[in-house]
C-alpha cells in the first residue's frame, strides 16, 4: 500500500461515521482511528457562555470583522484542510516555510503539511494564483474543511 492510498483511506474515514478501520495485507497492517475531538469542542463551548458579559462584549467586535473579511475576500479562492490534524507551514523547524504571503502557487505545489496519526501529509495547491493570507497558525490543530490559505487567482 503506497502513501497516496493511505491518505485516501484517512480521508474516507474522516468523511464517514467510522470510528476505526483496520486493513491487513501480507506483511502490512494499518489501523486508522478517528479522534473524538468534536466532543471536546462541544464541552468547551458552554464555558464561553458561562461568562455572558465577556461573550456579549466579544460578539459585536467579531461580527463586523467577519463581515469585512467576507466582503474583501469575495474574489479569492480558499485552500481548505482535507483532513483533521496538526498544521505545519515548514517541513521541519530549520527549513523555510512552504508558502508565504505573496508567493505564487500552482496546482501540485506543496503549501503545507498536516500531521494525522503520525503521518505527515503534504497538502498541495489545486489552484493557480498568489497567496494573500495564511488563515491557520503554524503547529496548531485544524479540522476537516477548515480554511488554511486565501489565494488571489488573478
Amino acid at each position: 500500500m503506497d502513501f497516496k492510498q493511505i491518505q485516501e483511506l484517512i480521508k474516507m474515514v474522516n468523511k464517514s461515521n467510522l470510528s476505526e478501520l483496520s486493513i491487513e495485507e501480507k506483511d502490512f497492517k494499518i489501523t486508522i482511528k478517528q479522534k473524538e475531538e468534536v466532543l471536546h469542542h462541544t464541552v468547551a463551548a458552554p464555558v464561553v457562555h458561562a461568562a455572558p458579559v465577556h461573550a456579549a462584549a466579544a460578539a459585536p467586535t467579531v461580527a463586523p470583522t467577519e463581515k469585512k473579511a467576507e466582503e474583501d475576500t469575495s474574489n479569492y479562492i480558499t485552500i481548505k484542510s482535507p483532513m483533521i490534524g496538526t498544521f505545519y507551514r515548514k517541513p521541519s523547524p530549520d527549513k523555510p516555510v512552504f508558502a508565504e504571503v505573496g508567493d505564487e502557487v500552482a496546482p501540485g505545489k506543496v503549501v503545507c503539511i498536516i500531521e494525522a496519526m503520525k503521518l505527515f501529509n503534504e497538502i498541495e495547491s489545486e489552484v493557480k494564483g498568489r497567496i494573500v493570507k495564511v488563515l491557520a497558525e503554524d503547529q496548531t490543530p485544524v479540522e476537516y474543511d477548515q480554511p488554511l490559505f486565501l489565494v488571489d487567482p488573478s
